[in-house]
Order: structure tokens, then sequence, then C-alpha cells
């Protein structure tokens, strides 16, 4: 078990975030939400390294699909070399040849587990499979609105090894990188997972329907779309950040932080 570090009761109370009795657990929770922001803002306008060639519409769409899936898959490293780890192991779409993954470094939201070696991924191209093309599997309806066509690819995507938080980051990925138009309307929360437990925290209740409810308040309060709360209270939960991608870059400039900590009465 993981014991995580709480700050001191000072008195501190807001009723967005009713399960925080610290400011100092505040603090670090308006920070991890605007560092959120900021990655989910550089995908959609300056995505780095791999991410930039699942962004470029000059590609082949199963490509770059089959890209994001091996980088929300194996997680990009933290470090000078992000994504160097997913280049060396990565294989192309229309080869059909599964990455060699013996003695792969993963990053910190990654699905992969050893013992399974390559089921995972071999589940996700029979999961496109049945639907002719990666490309169909994602796009569904034409007719769908991005909030149901995320809603029904995360649930369609519930494959064997396939956890939570790698589901919902390739989604969020596909989307803000402009490969479908895909946007998430709640968090999926449930399970034993940093996302959820983070949540739990937070907002004091463990209910799924009032945990997305109080989501959905804090991100309207704090001027986010929802997507960032995943990475947010994932590290938030874990007190570390994984910067996922963008691990080489020095420390950004937050331009959300103050409207976050405004909404937090920090």
């Amino acid at each position: 078990m993981r014991r995580v570090a709480r700050g001191a009761d000072d008195g501190y109370r807001n009723s967005l975030v009713i399960g925080l009795k610290s400011s100092e657990d505040a603090g670090r929770l308006a920070e991890e939400l605007a560092f959120a922001e900021y990655r989910c803002r550089r995908l959609e306008q300056d995505p780095p390294g791999l991410y930039a060639e699942v962004a470029n519409a000059a590609g082949d769409v199963e490509e770059r699909t089959w890209l994001a899936f091996l980088i929300a898959y194996l997680c990009p490293l933290e470090g000078e070399s992000p994504f160097g780890e997913i280049e060396r192991v990565r294989t192309t779409w229309a080869s059909g040849e599964m990455p060699d993954l013996d003695d792969v470094q993963t990053g910190p939201r990654t699905a992969h587990d050893p013992t399974r070696g390559t089921r995972t991924l071999a589940a996700y191209r029979m999961w496109a499979s049945r639907a002719g093309t990666q490309a169909a599997a994602f796009t569904g309806d034409d007719a769908w609105t991005p909030e149901r066509r995320f809603a029904r690819a995360y649930e369609r995507l519930a494959l064997p090894g396939l956890h939570r938080g790698a589901r919902f980051d390739l989604l969020v990925t596909l989307g803000r990188l402009g490969v479908y138009d895909l946007q998430a309307a709640s968090l999926a929360l449930g399970g034993e997972n940093d996302v959820t437990v983070g949540a739990k925290r937070a907002f004091g209740i463990g209910d799924p329907l009032l945990l997305e409810r109080r989501a959905g308040d804090l991100a309207q309060a704090c001027g986010l779309p929802l997507e960032p709360l995943d990475l947010g209270l994932h590290n938030w939960q874990r007190g570390g950040r994984a910067t996922v991608g963008f691990g080489a870059e020095p420390d950004p400039e937050l331009d959300s932080l103050g409207s976050i900590q405004a909404a937090l009465h920090l």
C-alpha cells in the first residue's frame, strides 16, 4: 500500500473540494490542474515528439491511430527522451507485426504488464478488425456528438489489460490532436485507480454520480474543460507529476493557475 502525504488541517474549506481541509493540498491540486490544462492545450497547438506525428493530417490515419495507441499504452518516460522507448519498439499498423516488448521501459501511466506480453495489443487489433478499420471503430456513427463518440469508444475499449487511465488518455490524445472528433463529458470514474481515489479525496464522497457532478462543477468554476481533471487528479493523488510526453521541457507558464486558485479561494 502507498500512503498519500496530506497537508495539515489549517481551517481551509471550499464547497468545490469539500473533502479538503488543507490549503496546502488545495494549492497542490491547483498546480496539477493547471499543468494538465497546459498539456491539453499544447497537444492542440504544439504537440511534442511523437505526438506531432500523430497530429500530422498528411499521414495515414491508421498509422497515426496505432501510434497514439502505443503512446497511451506504454506511456512516455519522464526525462530527456520521453518517446525513446516507444520509438525503439514501435511497429507499423500495415505490417501487422507486434512490438517486441521484452524489457521495454514504460512511463508512469502505462497499462503494460510484462506478464501479459502483447495480448492487450492483440486484443486491440481484434477490436479494430471487427469494425473494419481503426478509423471506423473510433468514429462510430457520423451523427454522434463528440461527447457520445468519446463515451462509446471508451466503453468499447474495455479490453483485457487496458486500464481506465490508458483508455481515457488515448481518447483525449486522439481528440486533442485532431485525429477524431472526441470530447469527454465525464471522467469515467470508478474502480481502484489514482484518478478515482483522488476524486473521492477531493470531493469528499464515493458515489460515482456525485463524483462526476462535483468534477464538472470544479471544472466549470475553474474555467477548464473536463479532460484536464484526469491527469490533474492522477498527479495530485500520487504526489508527483507525470508529464506524459513533456518531461524534457522546462517548467511551463501555467496560464490557468490564477483562475483555478481564485475558484479554490487560495
